[in-house]
């Protein structure tokens, strides 16, 4: 057996090379709602004629290829053929306006882009720069070239596909060449809530540090299913709804749609995942709409109240969450964006199989994980061993200088990582790499929190530096709690606290559907606000209180990865 380190300095084409022609004849990727479903081997033979398109135009490794769609099987083949081959992909969120794709796509210096037709509407290919040809992932024709030989070399593919392997394609057919685990694999562009969208670089060690580890830990195996409803252009998805999946022989099926409660709902029944992989809004809107009215309800509060009973209460509601999700995963991992605290304690309390991981797209993306048997409710996970490490620095607020810590343990600060999933940097932005990457390879998360557990490696998230209050005497506030608080309370959909004139005020934005379904008049609801302020403020520091509510009209403003655009209303 080999040793993780072993494991970690594998050629990733070499790792998926012996995936792919171990798993052959396996379905690989479907379609949901779709009869079709594409073998390992029908894989294979798609990358290999990609990667005989791309010899024939003349790309060469670390050249740079845009793609921009909604998830399927397709868009997975165009990535996956494009880091065997050695070419550096850039997936572009499908949510990024036409706008934002184009400063993206231009400043990735893309010389192929791989769209979907609804990309395409709203994308004014005249403005690509470099881009010498755009291809429609539907069709796979080109749609715009500046070079006549790219149109010749897809026209030409099939017959000279069919003149490169005359007995057809064979698990020996599938050969991919040696890349270095320091060359740029992707290059995944955040969305971050500052307004400025930076491109991460990840090199192929970075990626085998996520996908080892997830094959270590069994979270895919040989014959597993996985349900795909993440954005595969986002690096969590990415990671583990497919890098790690088609790495282990797992089925895919991939969603393809706007991933409503109630599809999700329909597809997990009927794929039955063995592991789930979501962000917390999944969770708390399946709590806040079917666990809450059950659980407040007189005579079940009463029921729960009572030792025993609450118990058989719990199994119950355990069981109805568990059939929700397919029946047969082992657990539920929740990342992406903190779980709500409320949500988290009572799932943990029925023992519900979930467990929150830690992650930013920086690095590509796990930092910690812990498995739901042994996960810490309010923690983040174990940082990875053997694969990253994690210290705490304080910052100073005043000049903000970061000054290392004697002691994490129980120490608040600034939560720093060093390891083998750490990207390369920002790409052609240096300034901007110095601020998050020190000399000794520490990247500056910007996250704070403490480390704690029995051995000191689990992380324990409180905030974000950057959205850090001050309050009046000077404590330090992190609205992110108190929002979470507030976001549990009647008639509440999203909020966002925010600092004026030394008070805090709370935006609020109503849950519309809820308010329009129990008939709540403006009066009405004017008068549950002030309820609920009341009630935030017994459950809220002396120095967290909220001055004033301010009732928003429309939901807050949001990145592709659906984070608020906080810096808008400051």
């Amino acid at each position: 057996m080999k040793t993780l380190s072993e494991d970690l300095h594998t050629p990733l084409t070499a790792l998926y090379q012996e995936c792919f022609r171990d798993n052959f004849t396996l379905p690989a990727l479907t379609l949901y709602g779709s009869d079709e479903t594409m073998t390992y081997g029908e894989l294979g033979r798609r990358i290999a004629r990609l990667h005989l398109f791309y010899k024939t135009i003349g790309l060469k490794k670390g050249d740079k290829v845009a793609l921009m769609g909604k998830n399927t099987p397709t868009w997975i083949s165009i990535f996956m053929g494009t880091i065997t081959y050695g070419a550096t992909i850039v997936p572009v969120l499908n949510e990024f306006n036409g706008a934002d794709a184009l400063t993206i796509i231009n400043h990735s210096d893309a010389i192929i882009l791989f769209a979907d037709n609804h990309t395409l509407r709203h994308l004014d290919t005249d403005a690509l720069t470099a881009i010498k040809a755009v291809i429609s992932l539907e069709t796979r024709k080109v749609v715009t070239a500046r070079c006549a030989d790219i149109e010749e070399a897809v026209s030409m593919l099939t017959e000279r596909f069919i003149a490169l392997y005359p007995d057809g394609f064979s698990r020996s057919d599938i050969s991919y060449p040696h890349v270095a685990e320091n060359d740029i694999a992707v290059i995944n562009y955040t969305s971050g809530t500052t307004g400025f969208s930076k491109g991460v670089m990840l090199t192929y060690a970075n990626l085998m540090g996520n996908i080892v580890f997830g094959i270590r830990s069994r979270l895919h195996y040989q014959g597993s299913r996985a349900l795909a409803f993440l954005p595969l252009a986002h690096a969590y998805g990415c990671a583990f709804d497919m890098l790690v999946p088609l790495a282990t022989g797992t089925h895919i099926t991939v969603l393809g749609r706007t991933p409503t409660p109630q599809l999700l709902v329909k597809a997990m029944n009927e794929v039955k995942p063995s592991l789930i992989i979501c962000v917390p809004l999944i969770l708390e809107k399946i709590y806040k709409r079917m666990i809450v009215p059950l659980i407040s309800k007189p005579t079940m509060r009463w029921v729960m109240a009572v030792p025993m009973l609450d118990k058989a209460v719990y199994a119950m509601i355990r069981s109805k969450l568990v059939e929700a999700f397919g029946g047969a995963f082992e657990e539920v991992i929740v990342g992406g964006a903190p779980l709500n605290p409320e949500v988290e304690d009572f799932l943990h309390r029925i023992k519900f199989p979930f467990t929150v991981g830690y992650g930013m797209t920086e690095c590509g993306p796990l930092i910690s994980y812990t498995p739901w048997r042994k996960f810490i409710p309010t923690s983040a996970g174990k940082t990875l061993t053997g694969i990253m490490q994690a210290k705490i620095m304080a910052r100073n607020i005043d000049d903000m200088t970061p000054a290392e810590t004697s002691d994490s343990e129980n120490i608040l600060g600034e939560i720093c990582v060093r390891g083998f999933n750490v990207m390369a940097g920002y790409y052609k932005n240096p300034e901007a790499t110095a601020e998050v990457l020190d000399s000794d390879g520490w990247l500056h998360t910007g996250d704070m929190g403490k480390l704690g557990g029995d051995y000191g490696n689990t992380i324990f998230i409180r905030g974000r530096y950057k959205t850090m209050l001050l309050s009046a005497n000077g404590q330090n506030v992190y609205p992110e709690e108190i929002e979470a608080k507030l976001n549990n309370m009647p008639y509440v959909a999203e909020s966002l606290v925010v600092e004026r004139n030394g008070h805090f005020h709370a935006l609020v934005v109503p849950d519309f559907d809820a308010i329009h379904q129990d008939g709540v008049s403006q009066q009405q609801l004017d008068e549950i606000m002030k309820e609920n302020r009341e009630a935030l403020n017994k459950l809220v520091a002396p120095y967290e209180k909220i001055e004033t509510f301010e009732i928003q009209d429309e939901e807050f403003e949001k990145t592709p990865k659906r984070s608020i655009r906080r810096f808008l209303y400051k």
